[in-house]
């Protein structure tokens, strides 16, 4: 049972891999699995809760639970909560829950014996999948827990990411999707050592490596990418087409005080400027972030600069979440916190104003023609993807009479309507 958000769907893949190389087989039900592993979130409260239902669901239903990821970082919830767990670890622990696998459920076999596929066991879809870059991350925001439970940056060897890449491509994936905690930082922890791809040299850096990626003739979509000045480097490729013009980036506010306040870069000034440099470069970018509203001490003055700022941004996609308290975060010592209904109240105010936004940059897009993705597909059509729409996360593409494509195609479309989240269209004859 995964959780959380996509690093940890990595981890699982991990897992999943390691269990498929030593023979275990993947249960689909609690009833015919001799042990359960799930693994857990532990951001906020919402997330502790589900994750720590869920392990009682599995206590319930199986008895027999392995507990891993960010939950399994925060001391002795997991434990104090339901103290049957067979063994809990943290996340990116792949090692140490094999081995609590191990002793409670004996290996089949060898693992150097017997073959997996080299692109791993995966838990998406066949036709997409998160190539994890690095792990951990070196800022230390004052509403965030994740570097004391995933550490300080950790960067992969370039060499090794292009080759799960090339195993990807190689197993039939159209779609990467490049994650991390903060994509922008990648080879900072090693000062961008070289490292060596098909017998060439590759430095071990974000716009090197989406420029390798770039070569693999398929979508290559990045997220959580901090707006770093070398960040502009990244746009010629997507005008090119070489990555998809789409950048998730997380802003999380406008004010200047409350970055500072949040321990952010306070460049709000700067954010601005760079939104309309990287849309001259490449005008058809797509631009998705995630804000937080009723922060301690905010004010009523500092959520309208927050406004103001998704006025002038008009940003594509926006996520927003109240503030909630986080055990272990240092914004919880913060003076002037607000009460909960002010912090939800602002965050609907915000979404409400975001709608407009972006329903205005959806309308831009009718009559225009572009190649999307097929997710899924049934007797009413077929639902799809454009450039600027990741899944899970973003809308979709409706295709009325796309029931012939096939999931994991891509095919061109001519968008004829949009609603204030998806997009209507008709595919372009050949």
């Amino acid at each position: 049972m995964s959780l959380g958000c996509p690093k940890a769907t990595v981890d699982s893949e991990n897992i999943l891999t390691r269990l498929a190389a030593e023979g275990y087989q993947i249960s689909p039900s609690y009833d015919g699995a001799d042990l359960v592993v799930v693994n857990t979130c532990g951001f906020i409260d919402a997330a502790v809760e589900e994750s720590l239902d869920a392990i009682g669901e599995a206590l319930a239903e199986n008895g027999k639970v392995i507990v891993t990821g960010c939950l399994g970082a925060k001391g002795s919830i997991v434990q104090d909560t339901h103290p049957a767990v067979l063994a809990v670890t943290g996340p990116h622990a792949t090692v140490e829950v094999m081995e609590a696998i191990h002793a409670h459920l004996p290996k089949p076999h060898d693992p150097f014996v017997d073959l997996v596929p080299p692109q791993g066991i995966r838990l998406t879809p066949s036709h997409y999948a998160y190539l994890k870059i690095s792990e951990g991350c070196n800022h230390r925001c004052s509403f965030c827990i994740i570097p004391s439970m995933r550490g300080d940056l950790v960067s992969r060897p370039i060499g090794e990411v292009m080759r799960e890449a090339e195993n990807l491509v190689r197993a039939g994936v159209k779609e990467i999707l490049v994650i991390s905690q903060d994509t922008s930082a990648y080879g900072v922890d090693v000062r961008y050592r070289t490292g060596f791809w098909g017998g060439r040299p590759l430095r071990t850096r974000l716009a090197e490596l989406c420029k390798a990626l770039g070569e693999l003739g398929v979508w290559i979509r990045l997220h959580y990418v901090y707006p770093y000045p070398h960040v502009d480097e990244l746009l010629p490729l997507m005008a090119e087409n070489r990555i998809l013009p789409y950048l998730d980036v997380p802003f999380q506010h406008a004010s200047p005080r409350i970055l500072r306040l949040m321990k952010r870069p306070a460049a709000t000034e700067r954010n601005l400027d760079r939104i309309r440099a990287w849309r001259q470069v490449c005008p058809d970018l797509t631009i998705r972030s995630t804000f937080i509203t009723g922060f301690p001490g905010e004010t009523q003055a500092e959520f309208e600069e927050l406004l103001q700022f998704l006025a002038e941004a008009e940003l594509d996609r926006v996520g927003c979440f109240a503030y909630s308290p986080v055990e272990g975060a240092t914004a919880n010592a913060l003076p002037d916190a607000l009460p909960d209904e002010v912090r939800e109240e602002r965050r609907m105010r915000l979404m409400m104003f975001q709608e407009d936004i972006s329903t205005q940059r959806l309308e831009a897009k009718i009559g225009r023609e572009y190649t999307v993705l097929v997710d899924d597909v049934d007797e009413e059509g077929a639902l799809a993807r454009t450039p600027g729409d990741a899944p899970d996360i973003d809308g979709v593409v409706h295709i009325t009479d796309g029931d012939h494509l096939e999931v994991g195609e891509f095919a061109r479309v001519r968008i004829t309507d949009c609603d204030v989240h998806d997009l209507y269209a008709e595919l372009v004859s050949a």
